[in-house]
């Protein structure tokens, strides 16, 4: 777990001193039902959110599921409207809990399984689940469109 953490730190940082050191257009969409820059970090902030809860309740819980309806999310809370330096903020506070709780993370729960399939049953450890964290974060911040 230590490794994601590292990594999940690592990617914060380099993520934060880029956005300061290049100009993007945060409004934009670039396609008609696609996400903008901002909307992309709203969506980050959504996937941390509910990831620090699947971590969380794991830690005492097994075989829960909770999921959410990303474009849904997205739209009700109005992420295109928000404040970009705000939004980062939330996005930055948001992964460093998140970085927090899996650093400490209690060695006896990190095969503690969760659902976070829409459809048919899915469950997943802590361990996978922290990983594919990383991976989507990584991905969607790859997405970002520097000017």
């Amino acid at each position: 777990m230590q490794q994601v953490t590292i990594q999940l730190t690592a990617t914060i940082d380099k993520f934060i001193r880029a956005v300061n050191n290049q100009n993007i257009d945060w409004e934009s969409k670039p396609l008609p039902g696609k996400w903008s820059n901002k909307e992309v970090i709203g969506h980050l902030c959504d996937s941390a959110k509910i990831n620090l809860q699947r971590f969380v309740r794991c830690t005492y819980e097994e075989n829960f599921k909770l999921t959410y309806e990303q474009d849904k999310w997205v739209a009700a809370q109005h992420y295109q409207e928000m404040n970009i330096d705000d939004l980062l903020q939330l996005w930055r506070l948001l992964n460093l809990q998140i970085s927090l709780v899996l650093d400490n993370y209690p060695l006896d729960r990190l095969q503690a399984k969760c659902d976070n399939s829409k459809k048919e049953t899915t469950l997943h450890t802590v361990e996978w689940l922290a990983r594919d964290y990383l991976e989507h974060l990584q991905h969607h911040l790859n997405q970002i469109r520097f000017i």
